[in-house]
Formats: structure tokens, sequence, C-alpha cells
């Protein structure tokens, strides 16, 4: 029990990192990239119910992904496994955007800012297992 405690915990902080991230990409996106460039127009979001919706995908994506990252760090210091999780995540929600895009620069765009998303929950992850919010995962059947 204790370690399904656990893994909820590193659910929350990932989901709310990546749902802040959502909102920081998304006041750049409307403020700066849409304004400035035109070709990126298309990455203007308003406040409507498709904006809400892709809120909370991040945030149910950001959950998922602290559960995950939890378990793919264990206790290993390993710089590889930090990355491989966040790649892992960030490309495959970033190449979605790329197929989905109609226009390749606008899709380009998303990717990118998918394994940013990840990569900052993996940075909130990493400080709350260092600072003792959460424990890390210790495998019983270590050799």
């Amino acid at each position: 029990m204790a370690e399904r405690l656990e893994s909820l915990k590193a659910g929350i902080i990932g989901g709310f990192s990546l749902y802040v991230a959502f909102l920081i990409t998304s006041l750049v996106n409307t403020l700066v990239l849409a304004k400035y460039v035109p070709r990126l127009a298309s990455l203007q979001i308003g406040i409507n119910w498709h904006w809400w919706l892709s809120g909370g995908i991040a945030a149910f994506s950001g959950l998922l992904f602290g559960v995950t990252y939890r378990y793919i760090i264990r206790t290993d210091k390993n710089p590889q496994l930090k990355s491989g999780g966040v790649m892992a995540f960030g490309l495959v929600r970033g190449l979605t955007q790329i197929d989905y895009a109609k226009i390749i620069l606008p899709g380009l765009v998303q990717a990118g800012e998918s394994v940013l998303w990840f990569a900052m929950g993996a940075i909130a992850l990493d400080i709350a297992i260092q600072i003792g919010w959460i424990k890390p995962f210790t495998s019983r059947n270590s050799s």
C-alpha cells in the first residue's frame, strides 16, 4: 500500500507540473508565437471547451508519466533512463501532433513543446524525490 501511495503522489506532482507546462506553452503560443510569426497563427488558442479538454489531457498524461517515471528511474542515477522516459512520453505525444497538423511547422512546435512538458515533469519529480516528498521505487528483486 505504501508503494501505491508514493506512486499516487508522483502522479499528482506529474499531473500538476504538466498542467503548468501546458498553461505556459499556451500563453507563449498565443501571446508570442502566433502574434509575431504569421506561419504559427494556428497555435493561437482561445479559452473554450477545447482548451479545457487539452489541459485535462495534459494533466492526465502527467499523472501517467509521474507514476511511470518513478518506476523507470527507481534508485538509479542513470541519466539515460531519465532522458529515455522523457523522450518516450514526449515523442509519442509529439509525433502524433506532427501527424495531426495540416502544416508541418506548427506540428514541429507542438512536438517540441511535448518533449518540454515531460522534461518539466521529470524535473519536478526529481526535485520531489530529492527533498523527500516522494520515495523512489526500490526493487525488491535486486541481484
